[in-house]
């Protein structure tokens, strides 16, 4: 990772650098944990520290200014989906999509497999579609729903849509992040996939395990089928039950498949959900306008129902892009003025062996994604940094971009204000902090990487008489 430095200003140093860090680390953990505050004006406070310590070191303000520009121009993807899954969800919820989903997911679904099963049907969804915000914003919303009427702590449903969604992104083709980041280390794709598998293969079963543990756990017995026959009842009563209502997910499965661009897919399901709000459950123009905005509010006289459906719209999401913007702003004065450049330097320094290289490519993805506040950004800096050290020491790129993978990829989600974070704590209604325990595969990818690296096992090498990555192991 390199930062340009203009004439007139010079590099920071390590003690301005971490100044900066830990006025964002202190202000946020000051205000949630002690006051529980929302995170937005701490978080403000850091850009505002970052930034006196930028112009300290002779950067002028209109170079300040454009860090924090293009930080929020980088998340400005992620804000319009976050816009348009809001509308999806009201949308869905008016149309009788979400209802007739968890109707049938509550007559189908056993409670003793519900978790591991929930698992695996997000793992396949994203695994197809190459999305883990695609997938948590549709499938994992319904299984939401199913799982609370089952009975589960929502916390603990929210860990297993994560776990099976990020582990389908994580080893997708069609994934953005699984491409950016061989792109980014200098591999290629499905060498990178299968390098993945190692650790991700171990990670997975151990999530598995946790998951049919848990179910046991809570869906062993039959106390809940009072609930759920009151909850049936309930959605009978005030949602037209049709099979034709799951043609809208299943439509925008298809097109992610095909590889079209999140926003216009997540667009066509919300005009299929629209049309089935109109002409199945007789929602005039004026209705679906207001949820598109302000969400659903369910009147069904239930409260597990009415909690699970008085959600969606735009409006929802506002809070969250409030706390990316504030963020991205953050991260990008530091990385704009190179503050993040000398930490990352000296974290380098002190990486000896190829363990500890691989464990401080780990802990750099996982730092990125609680300073940069985007997974994207986190790939890149990780793969940017380490790139020539790996090859110095004579390690295959494909060690690097699972590194990456397994740190930057799956920890972004578990950052309250990361924009992954944000977006999951809003799509599913379950603070970060909340399901960031039960979200077994996406801690344990980063350990177990970690074990891999210190004990060198799958340590890939490259040639040195052919300077190219062999195929051989270490």
């Amino acid at each position: 990772m390199q930062t340009d430095i203009p004439r007139g200003a010079r590099p920071p140093t390590l003690t301005e650098a971490l100044i900066s860090l830990f006025s964002l680390i202190v202000g946020i953990s000051i205000s949630i944990v002690i006051y529980g505050l929302d995170p937005q004006i701490p978080m403000l406070l850091g850009v505002i520290v970052a930034s006196l310590v930028a112009l300290r070191c002779g950067f002028s303000w209109d170079s300040v200014q454009d860090g924090m520009v293009q930080g929020i121009a980088n998340a400005l993807p992620a804000m319009i989906i976050l816009l348009v899954v809001g509308i999806l969800i009201g949308v869905w919820i008016l149309g009788g999509v979400v209802p007739t989903l968890i109707y049938y997911g509550l007559e189908m679904v056993s409670p003793a497999v519900f978790l591991p099963v929930t698992v695996i049907i997000c793992a396949i969804a994203s695994l197809a579609t190459g999305t883990s915000w695609g997938t948590t914003g549709t499938i994992g919303v319904a299984l939401m729903g199913i799982g609370s009427g089952l009975g589960f702590p929502l916390p603990i449903v929210a860990g297993a849509v994560l776990s099976g969604s990020y582990f389908g992104d994580k080893m997708s083709p069609l994934s953005d992040t699984t491409n950016l980041a061989p792109a980014m280390a200098g591999t290629d794709l499905f060498t990178h996939i299968k390098h993945m598998s190692y650790t991700t293969g171990v990670s997975m079963t151990l999530t598995m395990i946790i998951e049919v543990a848990l179910s046991f756990r809570y869906g062993g017995g039959d106390g809940n089928l009072d609930r759920i026959q009151a909850m049936l009842t309930a959605l009978e009563q005030n949602f037209t039950i049709n099979p034709v209502l799951l043609l809208p997910p299943l439509l925008v499965l298809f097109v992610s498949y095909r590889k079209m661009p999140a926003i216009p897919g997540i667009t066509l399901g919300v005009i299929a959900g629209a049309i089935c709000a109109i002409g199945l459950q007789g929602a005039g123009y004026k209705e679906l306008v207001n949820v598109a905005f302000g969400g659903f509010t369910a009147e069904t006289g239930i409260a597990d129902v009415d909690s699970l459906l008085s959600r969606g719209g735009m409006e929802s999401m506002l809070y969250t892009i409030s706390l990316i913007i504030v963020a991205m702003m953050f991260g990008g004065v530091m990385e704009r003025t190179g503050q993040l450049k000398i930490v990352a330097d000296r974290i380098l320094r002190a990486a000896k062996s190829t363990g500890s290289l691989i464990v401080s490519t780990v802990l750099t993805g996982i730092g990125a994604n609680l300073i940069l506040c985007d997974q994207y950004m986190a790939i890149v800096m990780g793969a940017r940094t380490y790139a020539q050290a790996y090859r110095e020491r004579g390690i295959a790129p494909e060690n690097l971009s699972r590194a990456v993978e397994d740190s930057a990829t799956v920890t972004a989600n578990l950052v309250p204000w990361n924009s992954g974070g944000a977006y999951q704590a809003a799509t599913l209604g379950v603070a970060t902090i909340a399901y960031l325990p039960f979200n077994f595969f996406c801690w344990l990818s980063p350990l177990v990487t970690i074990l891999f690296g210190v004990m060198g096992w799958t340590i890939w090498r490259i040639e040195p008489e052919a300077k190219t990555v062999s195929t051989s192991r270490a």
